[in-house]
């Protein structure tokens, strides 16, 4: 545990010296307050183009907004959020291949299950804590503004978000493991993601596949129940476990670093 506990105090004090954990409060407090200004700055914005819409024919009607609307803008900024801290993250064991820095840390007697470990826990530690900031931010807004008892499902929505994000952080590690730069990592990623939603489009298989989680915005207008998503959350979870597990087994094995 000593080793573990150094190796994510070094790995720490890396971002912190890189500026990624200024970078990424910085991000995740944006996208925080974008979800409810976006919502309510939407009426205004309508407004002000209703005169150009009237000189082309088509009439506006009057829109109103609510915590609905927020958090229908927060499963839109979501890719954005995942998509920024995947490319934030991707160099994470590229990195130490090109400056060959994990030579010196193997030949002092770490093991390699350790590096990963260590690894996956640091990241793991940004997206729970930044998600936890953007939630939060947009949850303190919206109680502020309107009324997040308006929606359904609330706690096991923004689960399901979480868990997604776990799911493709895990295959990123996974990936990281198997590729040695940063660009084959992320299209590995984007193309298994992509691969598994067009599986998803066949009949009665979409609710077994991990991307089924970020379906579950249904919910919060009541389209749908929590069991719907049970299988879902099940095979994400041990999805996680299989990815970091492979991800230990293909570290374990590599000869280049």
């Amino acid at each position: 545990m000593k080793q573990i506990s150094a190796f994510i105090q070094k790995e720490l004090l890396e971002c912190m010296r890189t500026g990624k954990c200024i970078f990424m409060l910085i991000l995740f407090v944006i996208f925080g307050i974008m979800n409810p200004a976006f919502a309510k700055l939407t009426p205004w914005l309508i407004d002000i183009m209703s005169d150009s819409f009237s000189n082309m024919g088509l009439s506006v009607e009057k829109v109103t907004v609510d915590a609905l609307t927020s958090w229908m803008q927060f499963c839109k900024n979501y890719p954005f959020t995942i998509i920024i801290l995947l490319l934030m993250f991707c160099n994470t064991l590229s990195a130490e291949y090109q400056t060959g820095t994990l030579i010196n840390v193997i030949t002092k007697g770490m093991n390699r299950w350790k590096i990963v470990l260590s690894k996956s826990i640091v990241i793991f530690a940004f997206w729970t804590a930044g998600y936890l900031l953007i939630f939060g931010i947009t949850y303190g807004y919206n109680a502020y503004f309107w009324d997040n008892n308006i929606v359904s499902c609330l706690a096991f929505f923004a689960v399901c978000y979480y868990l997604a994000g776990i799911w493709l952080i895990s295959l990123m590690i996974f990936m990281s493991t198997v590729f040695n730069s940063n660009s084959s990592v992320i299209l590995s990623v984007g193309g298994i993601f992509l691969g598994i939603y067009l599986i998803g489009m066949l009949p009665k298989i979409d609710k077994y596949l991990p991307w089924y989680l970020l379906d579950s915005s249904k919910l919060l207008i009541n389209d749908g129940s929590i069991s719907d998503y049970r299988f879902a959350v099940v095979i994400t979870i041990l999805s996680v476990i299989i990815n970091i597990v492979a991800a230990v087994f293909c570290f374990s094995r590599k000869s280049t670093l």
